[in-house]
C-alpha cells in the first residue's frame, strides 16, 4: 500500500469522521471506499461512451425489431 498526505477543510474532515464512526470504520477506509466508487463510476462512464461510439444504428434497429409486440405484464409496466 501507499500512504498519501491529504489536506482537507475542517468541515469535510469532521463529516468524514462522523460518517466513519456511524459506519463503524476508519476515516482511511471511508476515503478509500469513496475514491474506489468514484474511480469505478468514471471508468464505467468512459467504457460506455466508448461502446456507444462503436454502435451501429442499423444493428440497433435490427435488435429492436426482435422485441416481442406483446404487452408487458402489469408489474413490469411503467407508471402512467
Amino acid at each position: 500500500m501507499t500512504a498519501i498526505s491529504l489536506r482537507l477543510p475542517r468541515s469535510l474532515h469532521d463529516a468524514a469522521r462522523r460518517l466513519a464512526d456511524h459506519e463503524g470504520t476508519s476515516i482511511n477506509q471511508l476515503v478509500t471506499l469513496a475514491l474506489a466508487e468514484k474511480i469505478s463510476a468514471l471508468e464505467t462512464s468512459d467504457y460506455l461512451t466508448g461502446r456507444a461510439k462503436r454502435g451501429k444504428r442499423n444493428k440497433f434497429r435490427r435488435a429492436l425489431g426482435k422485441i416481442s409486440s406483446a404487452r408487458p405484464r402489469k408489474e413490469d409496466r411503467l407508471p402512467s
